[in-house]
């Protein structure tokens, strides 16, 4: 590898990005006094846009001159503040306004799913996920089975990769619902599969989950602003997402929820609170329980404003750029990335992301050939040097070249940074 010319062919690249002024937009943190971070961690915590601190100064200005009356006069009035990110959301997910709402955490959010949409009998009473998903799901599954008085053993499938890497074929996800359909009352599968980066078929996973009569619904944790989503389409009972990975509303930041419009007057049974109740008789405060129409129906709480704020920050700038531009800006940046470490780090990275554009986002899991430990010192050698990734055990270095804020040149970074480290490997 030549790198001054490789360099001047990252740096041309990076010229001709019709988007490369987004990057202006976000605080890129510092590695030194010379040069910033090349940051790939957008799967993990998304950086900070330039607007979101005065978008927070604004609301607390609000607080402090208007109290109370700031709920119907601030800037954004608070009173129906969780509006504001409506619209962009449904974009974002492909759905219609009424089926989204920005609330709680993703995992406060899959609880709530699960109350209305598993409901298990006694011939259909199982939960089917992929084995190694995320463990606040597979915790939330277990718990949810038990509250049932029923036994995870028996009642929780889990569908096991029959690819090389461990990556789960669509074939495998039709032949497991297929096989499991009948006793099945849920499905419940990632968009994308945080660590190997694979992206699942919506569409198909809901068509073959609903031919055998299972409710389905999907953690969008690392789908959501990365990869096309069209959650009405596909139609899933439900969807439930974060909002500080490619969001970049911050950390431990509100979360989404999708509710399929054909749920948007059901009597399912759901945890109920007040601002989930139908917003014109909500003020009247008398007790019986009348569910909002759509989404709007399971929420819980009145909107936290200083966590929104962000998020709808955020959103503008999706807006702006648009969704399509950054999926060909991602599809583009991903592949250069994995032609870098195709053709120069094949003796030492192993791509366990699948190959198929179709079937991977902009993140890539990497394992460092050898071992383990190998792994690890790699990982620690990218920090050191100001290119942050993250580690999933037991053996995954993600990297995620995120279009809003990273270019072609920060590929090209991690590449010779690694080359450098297995050069001293001898």
């Amino acid at each position: 590898m030549n790198p001054a010319q490789t360099e001047a062919d990252a740096l041309a690249r990076d010229a001709a990005d019709p988007l490369a002024a987004l990057r202006d937009r976000f605080l890129i943190p510092r590695h030194d006094a010379r040069s910033d971070q090349a940051y790939f961690c957008g799967n993990s915590l998304g950086l900070q846009p330039r607007a979101t601190r005065q978008a927070l100064l604004d609301e607390l200005d609000d607080w402090r001159d208007l109290a109370v009356e700031a709920h119907f006069r601030g800037r954004h009035p608070w009173m129906p503040y969780h509006q504001f990110v409506r619209d962009d959301l449904a974009s974002l997910v492909g759905a219609q306004p009424q089926e989204v709402v920005a609330m709680n955490s993703l995992t406060v959010n899959l609880h709530l799913m699960l109350v209305s949409f598993y409901r298990p009998d006694a011939s259909r009473n199982a939960i089917l996920i992929e084995r190694g998903a995320f463990p606040s799901d597979r915790h939330a599954v277990e718990s949810q089975i038990r509250l049932h008085g029923l036994d995870p053993a028996q009642a929780l499938i889990e569908i096991d990769g029959d690819e090389p890497d461990g990556t789960l074929s669509p074939a495998a996800i039709a032949r497991a619902i297929d096989e499991h359909g009948a006793r099945t009352a849920l499905v419940l599968l990632p968009g994308v599969q945080y660590r190997s980066g694979e992206v699942f078929d919506l569409k198909a996973i809901t068509r073959s989950a609903r031919a055998m009569g299972c409710k389905v619904g999907f953690d969008l944790a690392h789908a959501v602003g990365n990869v096309e989503l069209n959650l009405h389409d596909a139609g899933c009972d439900f969807a439930v997402w974060c909002s500080y990975k490619y969001l970049n509303a911050g950390p431990g930041a509100v979360a989404g929820c999708f509710v399929h419009e054909r749920h948007a007057r059901s009597d399912l049974p759901r945890l109920a609170g007040w601002w989930g109740h139908d917003q014109s008789t909500r003020f009247r405060m008398e007790p019986g329980f009348i569910a909002a129409p759509g989404a709007d129906g399971w929420q819980l709480s009145n909107p936290p404003i200083l966590a929104l704020a962000p998020l709808r920050v955020s959103l503008v700038i999706f807006r702006e750029a648009t969704m399509a531009a950054l999926l060909k800006k991602s599809r583009s940046l991903t592949a250069y990335f994995a032609e870098l470490i195709r053709t120069q780090l094949d003796e030492v990275l192993h791509i366990v992301t699948p190959t198929d554009p179709a079937r991977r986002g902009c993140q890539l899991s990497l394992r460092v050939r050898g071992s383990r430990d190998a792994g690890r010192s790699l990982f620690e050698h990218l920090s050191r040097h100001g290119i942050v990734t993250d580690w999933r055990e037991p053996d995954v270095i993600r990297a995620a070249p995120t279009p809003l804020y990273n270019r072609h040149i920060d590929c090209l970074r991690f590449v010779l940074a690694t080359r450098a480290w297995a050069d001293a490997q001898g």
